[in-house]
């Protein structure tokens, strides 16, 4: 512990942001990160736990207390060595992770926890500045040949770990840019994707190979998923030419809203709407959809929901309202109950502070729409629930003016064509079913055949993909190989 007293001494500092008038105008990243000094006055408050509960907290078990106590010394290089020996891509994590260490952490009992997820931003953007961030080939190559469909953060960190050990890995994505829903679903203004073609340039220095545009296993995509690929590649012949394959797509499905007026002009996914975008930022075409001067709907009160608010304000929308099904959550939590577990409170999104109405405890009954086919508007209902059961409220059935519609209430399973055609058994929900301890960890039931990340375990956070594709590599490693070096 850098300095026993920091957590009497020290208050909790955030980051900086940019004012709302200036952000809104562009999709650039608009956090600052924390300056050295007080970057390490936030690494005194750790009081480097005798039980670190940050660590279990944190999906990729990141060593937290000792890149803070690194960090107050000054230290820099080593926080970053550190930082990296459980997590490839900080650069991500550091962004948009919702900082599940942070909940788990001690001082959060009674106070505010440290600014794990500062910290750890501050690491790595010194690192890159640094020039400490290099390619790390493999001393020896094993002549063993993997495959990875998929190149979001599964995918990548599965990847990197294997090429790092000795193996000739190839990345297959389907669209035309590697990074998965990395690249497509998550705004600029929240991970600028330079992050993550500094990290492809690593990769490709420490011999993976990426195949971008190639759609493996199947010929065409459900509605709903977007698709690049100029070229297939069927399963068998994955199979034939490689000595492992893992699958790390993602679950891509979106759950839809079957209702009256479903169909209308100015309903959609809401990547449908946010992947275009991505797309218009990076230079590749103009997005369909904009929300300028119309009264935008979205439904759902999730990371993606809140996303399509953020673009929404920044294509220059006349209105925002987001509707959820649950009942609003406490401002606070009940730490007595919660801690040191992700706690229920309501959270509030820098793109809801931009500008976006609200509803809680709110149904959608229906799509109205105008002469012309196009949504004008929803109606709506309020709902109580009672033992885990929904009611209407008698009476509060009513319309909101809705030129845009965005669904964003999650992702159901992966894409199931992609498990069936190397034949991978699927679990209830429609995921590929693999465990993840023991001898069969992360191994389907076909030979040779492995899964990582959301195809696997559903969705969920970008810091549980990255640990599954590491923890997947392993796996992978020790079947070709019969041991393995890389850690879990």
């Amino acid at each position: 512990m850098g300095k026993p007293t920091g957590f009497l001494e020290f208050e909790r500092l955030s980051e900086g942001y940019q004012s709302v008038e200036q952000r809104v105008r562009h999709f650039r990243e608009f956090v600052a990160p924390l300056s050295d000094a007080d970057a390490g006055t936030q690494g005194a408050r750790c009081m480097d736990c005798g039980t670190p509960f940050c660590n279990n907290g944190c999906p990729v078990n990141n060593i937290v207390p000792d890149w803070n106590d690194f960090v107050f010394r000054g230290a820099w290089e080593q926080a970053l060595a550190v930082l990296h020996s459980t997590n490839n891509f900080p650069d991500f994590t550091g962004r948009i992770c919702p900082a599940p260490c942070e909940a788990a952490c001690t001082l959060g009992i009674n106070a505010a926890p440290v600014g794990i997820r500062s910290i750890e931003h501050a690491i790595i953007d010194k690192g890159w500045e640094r020039g400490w961030i290099k390619p790390q080939p493999a001393a020896l190559k094993t002549g063993k040949k993997v495959a990875v469909v998929g190149s979001g953060p599964a995918g990548l960190a599965a990847a990197q770990q294997l090429a790092r050990i000795g193996h000739a890995v190839t990345v297959f994505e389907k669209n035309n840019r590697i990074g998965g829903l990395l690249r497509y679903g998550i705004p600029d203004f929240k991970l600028e994707k330079k992050r993550i073609d500094a990290r492809v340039a690593q990769m490709e220095a420490e011999g993976v190979t990426f195949r971008p545009g190639v759609l493996v296993g199947i010929e065409t995509l459900p509605s709903g998923i977007a698709c690049d690929a100029k070229e297939t590649v069927d399963a068998g012949t994955l199979k034939k030419e490689f000595d492992a394959v893992v699958l790390a797509g993602g679950a891509e499905t979106p759950r839809d809203l079957p209702i009256p007026g479903r169909a209308l002009r100015g309903v959609h996914f809401a990547l449908e709407f946010l992947i275009p975008q991505n797309r218009e930022v990076a230079g590749d075409g103009r997005n369909p959809i904009n929300a300028r001067g119309k009264h935008v709907i979205v439904i759902g009160g999730g990371d993606t929901g809140s996303d399509c608010v953020g673009v929404s304000n920044r294509q220059g929308a006349a209105s925002v309202t987001q509707l959820e099904l649950m009942p609003e959550p406490p401002l606070q939590e009940d730490k007595a109950l919660a801690w040191p577990y992700w706690p229920h409170k309501k959270r509030t999104s820098s793109s809801h502070e931009e500008g976006c109405e609200r509803l809680f405890s709110v149904a959608t009954r229906a799509f109205i729409e105008d002469s012309a086919g196009q949504v004008r508007a929803a109606r709506i209902v309020d709902v109580t629930w009672k033992d885990g059961k929904m009611s209407e409220v008698a009476g509060s059935a009513r319309e909101l003016p809705a030129d845009l519609v965005f669904l964003a209430m999650g992702f159901t399973h992966p894409i199931g064509a992609l498990l069936d055609a190397f034949g991978v058994e699927k679990d209830a929900r429609g995921n590929a079913n693999a465990v993840t301890e023991g001898d069969r960890a992360y191994a389907t039931d076909v030979e040779k055949v492995f899964v990582a990340g959301d195809l696997r375990r559903g969705q969920s956070l970008v810091v549980w993909a990255i640990r599954e594709g590491r923890q997947c590599a392993r796996a992978v490693d020790e079947f070709l190989m019969g041991s393995s070096l890389l850690p879990r």
